[in-house]
C-alpha cells in the first residue's frame, strides 16, 4: 500500500467545490485614486491594478456568481466584494511571481490532473465537461483556472516550505519533551499545580477544522461534524498528538498545533474560557467555535508560574540525547482482500463480491484468510491477506480510517481506495516504540506542522506588502469587462 498524493486530493476537492478562500488581509485598501485610474476603471472595468497586471470587476462578479449557485450563505455585498477582491489580488501576485520563477504546468500534466479529478469523482471526462458546463463555465476556462491553482499551489509549497527551518536541537528537545510526557509507563507526568490564586501557565494543544464565515450551511455543518467526531476520539484512550497528526494527514486543511506553555492572558480568549476549568491531561468539554472554524482543545499540562524558570524548549540538547527515546504509536495488525480496479470490474460488482465475502466471515461459514488466499488480487494473498504491523501514515487515508474504526476481529464493509476495493479485518493492536530514525521523522513533521501556519501567514503578508497595488472602484458590478 502506498500513501496518496495529498496535493491532488486536496486540489480535486477545492476545484469541485468551487471554494473561495478569505484572505487574512481582506479589506486592505489603497486610497490613492487619480483621473488616470478612473479612466482605466470606466473603460476596462478594472477593479485593481496589481504590479503589471490587473483584477477586473468581472472576475469579482464571476466568483460571487459561483458562490450564489452553490447556495452559500454570503455576507453583505460590500464586504463580500472587498473580500473576494483581496483574494484575487493575492492570487494575481502569486501567479506573477511564479511565472518569474519559471513555475509552469504543461498541458500533459494538466490532462493527467483533470483525469485524476474525474476518476476520483467517478466521472468520465465527458461527464466532467457536462458538469462544468452546468455551472455556466466553459471547459477551457476550467482548465485555465485549474492551471492557475496548480501553479499557485506549487509556488506556495516551495516558498513556504523553504522558510521553515527546523534545527537538530529542536528535534532533540521535542523528543525529550515527549519522553518526559510518557515517563512512568506511558502515563503523562504532571507539573506542580499552581495554588489557588497563584499565577499559572497552561500548555494547550488544538486540532483545528477550518470553516470560513462565508461558507455555506452545509460546509459549516460538515466542519462541525468532523470536529465533534475528533472530540469524541480525543476523549478516548488515544494520543492527542497522534490523533491530530493523523487528522492533518488525512485532510491537509486540518491543522494540529501545540501552543506551548502560556499564561492565560497569552491564550486566545475563546480558548481560555473553554479550558479555564479543565484539568491537566483533559479534553475541553465541547468544540470551540471561532470565526475561522472549529477547535478541539486539550490541556496537556498546567503548572505554577515560576519567575525566571526556563521554557521547556530551552532544555539543553544533551538532555535529550541521554534520555531514552519513548515516542509511542499505535500499530495495527490487519489483513485484507483486494479487488483491483480494472476494465470489466465495475464498482458495483466489486462491492457486491466483497459484501458476499464479508457476510460469509460474519456468519462463520468461511475463514477470512482462506478467502484472501483464493480471491485477493494483492501480493499479500499468499499470506492470507496479512499486511503486518502498520502505524500512522503507512497506509492510504481511506484504508487507514476504515481500519482504525474497527474493533479487533471485526470485518469492514467494502472500502474504496486508489488501488481498488478492500475488505479489511483487524487482528490485533499494540503500542510500539518508534525507531530512532522514525522518531526524528515524527518529531520533525510535528514541528513543521506547528510552524507552517505562521510561516504561511508571514509569507502572504510579505507578498502583499512588497507588491504595487492600486485599488480602484471595485464596489460596482461590471457592465463589460475583459476576461
Amino acid at each position: 500500500m502506498m500513501r496518496r498524493n495529498r496535493f491532488n486530493q486536496a486540489l480535486a476537492a477545492m476545484i469541485l467545490a468551487g471554494a473561495v478562500f478569505v484572505s487574512p488581509f481582506a479589506f486592505a485598501q489603497d486610497s490613492s485614486k487619480t483621473s488616470g485610474d478612473s479612466k482605466i476603471r470606466n473603460i476596462d472595468g478594472v477593479a485593481a491594478v496589481v504590479n503589471t497586471g490587473y483584477v477586473t470587476r468581472k472576475e469579482i462578479d464571476d466568483r460571487i456568481a459561483a458562490l450564489q449557485k452553490q447556495g452559500t450563505k454570503l455576507p453583505d455585498a460590500t464586504t463580500l466584494r472587498k473580500t473576494i477582491l483581496e483574494r484575487l489580488i493575492i492570487e494575481k501576485i502569486q501567479l506573477q511571481n511564479a511565472e518569474q520563477e519559471g513555475i509552469v504546468v504543461t498541458s500533459k500534466e494538466l490532462d493527467k490532473i483533470i483525469a485524476d479529478i474525474a476518476a476520483k469523482n467517478k466521472l468520465t471526462l465527458a461527464e466532467l465537461k457536462i458538469k462544468i458546463a452546468a455551472t455556466g463555465s466553459s471547459y477551457e476556462r476550467y482548465r485555465q483556472m485549474l492551471r492557475d491553482d496548480v501553479v499557485i499551489s506549487r509556488y506556495r509549497e516551495r516558498e513556504v516550505e523553504g522558510k521553515i527551518k527546523i534545527s537538530d536541537a529542536e528535534v532533540d528537545n521535542f523528543i525529550a519533551d515527549r519522553n518526559r510526557a510518557v515517563a512512568g509507563g506511558g502515563k503523562p507526568t504532571r507539573s506542580a499545580p499552581a495554588a489557588k490564586g497563584e499565577p499559572e501557565e497552561i500548555d494547550v494543544a488544538q486540532i483545528f477544522v477550518p470553516a470560513d464565515a462565508g461558507a455555506g450551511a452545509g460546509a459549516q455543518a460538515d466542519a462541525k461534524k468532523k470536529a465533534e467526531s475528533l472530540l469524541r476520539e480525543a476523549r478516548g484512550d488515544v494520543d492527542f498528538l497522534q490523533l491530530g497528526a493523523m487528522a492533518a494527514k488525512d485532510n491537509p486543511k486540518i491543522k494540529f498545533q501545540e501552543l506551548g506553555y502560556r499564561t492565560p492572558d497569552r491564550l486566545p480568549q475563546l480558548f481560555y474560557e473553554a479550558v479555564r476549568n479543565t484539568g491537566s491531561g483533559q479534553v475541553a468539554n465541547a468544540v470551540v467555535k471561532s470565526p475561522a472554524g472549529y477547535h478541539v482543545l486539550k490541556v496537556l499540562d498546567r503548572r505554577a508560574l515560576v519567575a525566571g524558570a526556563p521554557e521547556p524548549q530551552q532544555a539543553a540538547p544533551q538532555e535529550a540525547s541521554s534520555t531514552p527515546q519513548n515516542i509511542m504509536v499505535t500499530q495495527t495488525l490487519s489483513r485484507h482482500i483486494l479487488l483491483r480496479s480494472r476494465a470489466g470490474l465495475t464498482d458495483q460488482d466489486a462491492e457486491r463480491r466483497l459484501a458476499g465475502y464479508r457476510d460469509q466471515v460474519r456468519a462463520k461459514t468461511a475463514d477470512f484468510g482462506e478467502l484472501a488466499k483464493k480471491y485477493s488480487e494483492d501480493g499479500s494473498a499468499a499470506n492470507g491477506g496479512n499486511l503486518g504491523w502498520m502505524g500512522p501514515g503507512d497506509l492510504v487515508p481511506e484504508f487507514d480510517q476504515a481500519m482504525n474504526r474497527l474493533q479487533i476481529g471485526e470485518v469492514s464493509n467494502p472500502v474504496k481506495t486508489e488501488f481498488g476495493w478492500h475488505l479489511i479485518q483487524v487482528l490485533e493492536r499494540r503500542e510500539a516504540q518508534l525507531t530512532a530514525e522514525k522518531q526524528r521523522q515524527f518529531a520533525r513533521a510535528a514541528i513543521r506542522e506547528r510552524k507552517f501556519e505562521q510561516a504561511y501567514q508571514d509569507w502572504l503578508r510579505e507578498l502583499r506588502d512588497t507588491a504595487t497595488v492600486k485599488i480602484l472602484n471595485a464596489e460596482d458590478a461590471a457592465t463589460s469587462a475583459p476576461r
